[in-house]
């Protein structure tokens, strides 16, 4: 109660030394946000289209195969680092052991594998987990779509990054 008392008493003097002093402009040095941070980070990734001729960047997709670097690719697709190729797996059940040996001799060994199931996240088979962590990466298994964007992202900062992404129609 005393503290109320306190507080309701020295407004009136509060409010007199606001009015003596008149209001600061604005400091604009710091400019507003960009209305881009309103969006998700998928369509913050997919705006920007400068990228260097030396890195790969997927800039879209749809049900059969991906856009990357302004190239239409049909089909799965295994990415390491700066390096594109056409990958076996058709649906979800072919990507096996098998289907990534590559990762047995690549070198510089990727830090994470990030596995794009198709239109939904699959669960992955321990056999295969054991197997990608055995090589030294790590695995992330997601939606095909994210597993673009993600791997975007990765590369962008200079991580050595691989992605296996079977095309966004595959359902299973």
């Amino acid at each position: 109660m005393a503290v109320r008392q306190k507080a309701v008493s020295t407004l009136p003097t509060l409010l007199r030394s606001l009015r003596k002093e008149p209001l600061k402009p604005l400091n604009h040095a710091n400019p507003l946000p960009s209305l881009r941070r309103s969006f998700s980070l998928y369509d913050q990734i997919n705006l920007i289209d400068q990228v260097p001729e030396d890195q790969l960047r997927f800039q879209g997709y749809n049900d059969t195969g991906f856009t990357v670097n302004g190239i239409e690719y049909e089909g799965s697709l295994l990415c390491v680092g700066n390096f594109l190729m056409s990958w076996k797996p058709k649906k979800f059940s072919e990507v096996t052991a098998d289907s990534l040996s590559l990762f047995q001799v690549v070198r510089p060994i990727p830090e994470i594998l990030i596995l794009g199931c198709g239109r939904n996240i699959q669960h992955v088979d321990p056999e295969l987990r054991r197997f990608i962590q055995s090589t030294g990466m790590k695995l992330e298994a997601v939606d095909s779509r994210n597993a673009a964007s993600t791997y975007n992202i990765l590369n962008e900062e200079g991580r050595i990054v691989a992605a296996a992404v079977l095309p966004y129609g595959v359902s299973s």
